[in-house]
């Protein structure tokens, strides 16, 4: 079960115009063509990018193996001279980096790491062990595939400290299923990794956060059980709201399952007093906002009015 004792929250420093941006491959490898094309988006924004060992290894289908990844992540903490880091794909394989990390080195150099997907595994656990605030938000291979401009600029604005609330009514596909209003810290990431979380060792406290959660290439059946594990848990059960993100790729299957994801959600959900909002781009679509973990928010879940506003800035400005 997790613990009530959590270190204190350490802040990154912000990423500014021409800051420097660490690029690391903790999970699978990439094609170096496609990370290089990812890359000169970066460069043509104004940053200069620093390149680790990962980038350039390749052990079956990891970016070679947990050890290299390790240590090449601790040595784009520890240099001074980056500003924030940013994770190459996700994929499968980062919780063999999480388990060989130096925590203490993170905490004494805190920084901006941000990444998603199989990357959640790391934000969590970076998050939970050292107290830093990580970023749930787009990575290199993301850039490759087309950020569309309005993420782009969320993201810089995030990292920067200059945004502090989201709209996510005005965005397209975001659906009210329960009103309300809520404040607490924002936790959450891919849904399959927070499942397999439960009841081990990495388990988060759920406790009064708004979780949010999101996940790609799920089955409806297996959506199912995954929100009905996590209420059978008790991971539901207090807390303050609820966002899910854009499941996307939903597979088709050969006897129709017979609900609706919103179908999905309510029900895991039943009884629960909270606000709901489901399709918020903040996983595997072109469009993904950038979450800060841990960071206390307001959810403000109304017809006609959705947003999140940070309740302090994210990063030291």
């Amino acid at each position: 079960m997790p613990s009530d004792h959590s270190p204190s929250r350490i802040k990154p420093h912000a990423l500014f115009d021409s800051g420097t941006i660490g690029i690391i491959s903790p999970s699978k490898w990439a094609e170096p063509e496609k990370m290089e094309r990812a890359g000169h988006v970066l460069e043509e924004a104004g940053y200069k990018l620093i390149w680790s060992e990962t980038t350039q290894a390749r052990e079956h289908q990891f970016a070679g193996p947990p050890e290299l990844r390790a240590k090449e992540l601790e040595r784009l903490f520890a240099d001074p001279d980056i500003h924030a880091i940013f994770c190459v794909r996700g994929g499968y394989g980062a919780f063999r980096v999480g388990d060989i990390l130096d925590y203490a080195l993170i905490q004494a150099n805190p920084k901006i790491f941000m990444g998603f997907s199989d990357i959640t595994t790391l934000l969590l656990t970076i998050t939970q062990r050292t107290g830093l605030v990580t970023f749930h938000g787009p990575m290199l291979h993301t850039f490759f595939n087309g950020l569309d401009p309005l993420s782009f600029e969320q993201l810089l604005g995030v990292l920067s400290g200059r945004q502090q609330s989201i709209d996510l009514g005005a965005i397209p596909g975001v659906n009210l299923l329960k009103a309300g209003v809520a404040r607490g810290d924002l936790w959450g990431g891919n849904l399959f990794l927070i499942t397999i979380r439960t009841g081990t060792i990495s388990q988060f406290d759920t406790r009064r956060k708004i979780l949010f959660l999101e996940d790609v290439n799920e089955p409806l059946h297996k959506l199912e059980t995954m929100f009905q594990h996590l209420r059978r848990s008790g991971q539901l059960d207090d807390i303050a709201g609820l966002i899910v993100g854009e499941i996307s790729d939903i597979p088709e299957e050969e006897v129709p399952f017979g609900q609706t994801l919103e179908d999905i959600i309510l029900e895991a959900c039943q009884g629960l007093d909270i606000p709901i909002v489901s399709g918020v781009p903040c996983g595997h679509g072109t469009s993904i906002l950038t979450f800060p973990l841990s960071l206390p928010v307001e959810l403000q879940a109304r017809t006609g009015q959705i947003t999140l506003e940070f309740l302090e800035p994210p990063v030291e400005v």
